[in-house]
C-alpha cells in the first residue's frame, strides 16, 4: 500500500496526516479552520485518497500557520508515499466547474518544486480563512512534495466557488497523476529517475 504517516511539530502548529494513495479508507479532517476543512474534505473525497488530518495551531494569532504547515505536511506525505514513483502516470491536468466558476489545476510528479498561482480571490475572507493563504497552501504542498502545481480560475465570481472549483480540481489531478499504469516501465522519465 502506498501510504504515509508524518507528524510535524514547531512551536506555532503541531500536525499529524495519514495518507492512503489507493483505497479512501476514511476521511477526518480537523485543522480547527472549518473551510479548510471542507476543502481538504473535497480533495480528498474526489481524488479518492484516504485522509486524516488532526492539526492543532496557534489560530488565536491567525489562520496562516496553521494552513501553510498543513500544506507541508500534505506535501511530505505525498512524497513518501509516492516513493521511487514507479510505473506512475506523473502528470495530471482537471478542469472542475462550480457553477459560474471554471478552475483548473495541472501537476508533474517530477522532483522538481514550482507553484504557478492565477486566480482572484475577492472576498479576503471564507469563514475562518484568510483567502490570500488559499495560495500559501499550494506552495507549501508543491514544494514539500517536490512537485509542479499550475492552479488558476478561468473565470468566475464567487470566491467560495473559486476556491472550491480549485481543491476538488486538485485532487482529480492527483488521483491522475499518481495512478500506477502498468504500460509503464520504471518511471516515466527519460531521466530513469523523477
Amino acid at each position: 500500500m502506498r501510504q504515509a504517516t508524518i507528524k510535524r511539530e514547531t512551536k506555532e502548529t503541531q500536525i499529524e496526516i495519514s495518507l492512503n494513495l489507493d483505497e479512501q479508507s476514511g476521511i477526518e479532517i480537523d485543522t480547527g479552520i472549518g473551510f479548510l476543512n471542507h476543502m481538504l474534505n473535497l480533495f480528498a473525497k474526489h481524488g479518492r485518497f484516504g485522509l486524516v488530518v488532526k492539526c492543532h495551531g496557534d489560530l488565536d494569532v491567525d489562520p496562516h500557520h496553521t494552513t501553510e504547515d498543513t500544506g507541508i505536511v500534505l506535501g511530505e506525505c505525498f512524497k513518501q508515499a509516492l516513493g521511487d514513483k514507479q510505473g506512475i502516470e506523473r502528470y495530471g491536468t482537471e478542469f472542475v466547474p462550480m457553477d459560474e466558476t471554471l478552475g483548473q489545476v495541472s501537476v508533474d510528479l517530477s522532483g522538481r518544486s514550482y507553484l504557478v498561482f492565477d486566480a482572484e480571490l475577492t472576498n479576503p475572507r471564507l469563514g475562518g480563512l484568510d483567502t490570500e493563504t488559499v495560495e500559501d497552501f499550494f506552495q507549501a504542498v508543491a514544494f514539500a512534495a517536490e512537485m509542479n502545481l499550475h492552479a488558476r480560475i478561468l473565470y468566475g465570481r464567487n470566491t467560495h466557488h473559486k476556491v472550491e472549483s480549485l481543491f476538488k480540481a486538485f485532487g482529480r489531478a492527483m488521483r491522475a497523476a499518481v495512478t500506477i499504469n502498468p504500460e509503464i516501465q520504471g518511471v516515466n522519465s527519460t531521466k530513469g529517475v523523477i
